[in-house]
């Protein structure tokens, strides 16, 4: 946004912080995060403080390093008002978990490790960050983040003390993060209507358990080697002989490749599906779905621990619906999802569920590279989680203005008594 649109949105910009930082005790805190959004709002290559302050009238580099970096609100209560407010208003199809890279030099800025980070494609010294986000075909805004805590910060007091690191915070799996961030936002009054998530979550058993045992329906991508019995097959246990522990029921076929079981139908047993509009023209290829019974000793293990006993166990593993996509001018099929969705579930919205993710791909560019996601400069724990709090904001303000721009927003202060926060 340009200076004059900046201004023209200042009227409803003040409601909007005197909503969401409702929470954040003193005034000039909030006139302080005013200013903030201004600046991460305002055109400009880079959104890091001193530039921001540099460009706003009412700038100041001291103030603002001081609120982003030092002061002690807390943002948790900040992005639980900017999910409240805006799940009704992107009215999501699916909640995508994703993770987000920083690429950063040298190792004392908190939580920086030499890993993957997607941003580059390659390993690299990065921040990552774990995210859920509300996701329909018109808009998308993330809910809550966590950051990753790779394992040399847990083992190291000197740099968590020195980037404040939480003392209750240590090294957990990604997975493990999505799967938290859930819970919390089902404690904030918030359950997602389904989960989509990408190859490096739903590649895992233990994520695709955990939102089972949550009750949440999901489509996941996963990759060409992940190993599946067809729906058909049946365990089968040997003879006992009557001495020692009685053979337990198994699998007795080697189970296939996702990519041999979709290739085995043939390229004539997909079908065309078309999932929405895109910007150049209808978005359209061909899918089969097929239900299988996922492999693997992680499978396993998981349907037998959810048997009543492993003694009483049948053997038999979880039934889920495989997606799989052969676009045309492909030699084989390319691209893979599992789902639990019931298995009468419609193709053509397994599809559309499947490829919801590139909503948030087209959000992450804004978060990014508008609004200076990754252009904090501060080393800390706390001034780390006031910036991705404080561009979570600028994102859902102006998610607001686009999907609402001349209206007042369903659930805001020009509509609704001045009250706590509320679940919604």
């Amino acid at each position: 946004m340009d200076a004059h649109e900046v201004n023209r949105a200042r009227a409803k910009l003040a409601l909007f912080v005197a909503d969401v930082f409702a929470s954040v005790p003193r005034k000039d805190q909030r006139a302080k995060g005013d200013c903030y959004l201004r600046g991460l709002m305002l055109d400009g290559r880079r959104k890091a403080i001193q530039p921001m302050a540099e460009r706003l009238p009412d700038g100041n580099e001291q103030n603002l390093q001081q609120f982003v970096n030092q002061s002690t609100w807390d943002p948790v209560p900040v992005r639980r008002r900017i999910a409240q407010r805006m799940v009704p208003q992107v009215s999501p199809d699916a909640w995508a978990v994703d993770d987000v890279s920083f690429p950063k030099d040298g190792k004392m800025s908190v939580a920086v490790a030499h890993q993957y980070c997607g941003a580059l494609g390659k390993q690299a010294n990065c921040q990552v960050a774990v995210s859920v986000h509300a996701v329909s075909d018109t808009a998308s805004c993330p809910l809550q983040w966590r950051l990753f805590v790779p394992q040399e910060w847990a083992d190291d007091p000197l740099r968590r003390r020195k980037t404040e690191i939480p003392e209750e915070t240590g090294h957990r799996e990604k997975w493990r993060l999505a799967l938290d961030t859930i819970d919390e936002l089902a404690g904030w009054g918030l359950v997602p209507p389904a989960v989509v998530a990408d190859a490096g979550y739903g590649q895992n058993a233990d994520f695709r358990d955990g939102l089972e045992q949550r009750g949440i329906n999901y489509a996941v991508a996963i990759r060409s080697d992940v190993t599946v019995h067809p729906h058909e097959a049946v365990p089968t246990a040997p003879a006992w002989s009557g001495n020692g522990r009685k053979p337990q029921p198994r699998y007795r076929d080697k189970p296939f490749s996702v990519a041999a079981l979709a290739a085995g139908h043939g390229r004539q047993a997909f079908t065309e599906v078309t999932w929405r509009e895109g910007s150049r023209g209808v978005m359209r290829s061909r899918f089969l779905a097929l239900r299988v019974r996922p492999a693997g000793v992680k499978s396993r293990r998981l349907a037998q621990a959810a048997a009543t006993g492993s003694d009483s166990w049948d053997g038999v593993l979880p039934e889920v619906t495989l997606l799989a996509e052969w676009p045309d001018g492909a030699a084989a099929p390319t691209d893979y999802w599992l789902s639990n969705l019931p298995a009468d579930t419609p193709p053509a919205e397994l599809v559309r569920l499947a490829k919801i993710r590139w909503r948030i791909e087209h959000d992450y560019r804004e978060l990014k590279h508008g609004l200076g996601l990754d252009h904090f400069e501060g080393r800390s724990w706390t001034g780390w989680h006031h910036h991705v709090t404080l561009v979570t904001a600028a994102h859902a303000f102006l998610t607001e203005q686009r999907l609402s721009p001349k209206a007042d927003t369903p659930d805001s202060p020009s509509t609704r008594p001045s009250t706590p926060s509320r679940t919604c």
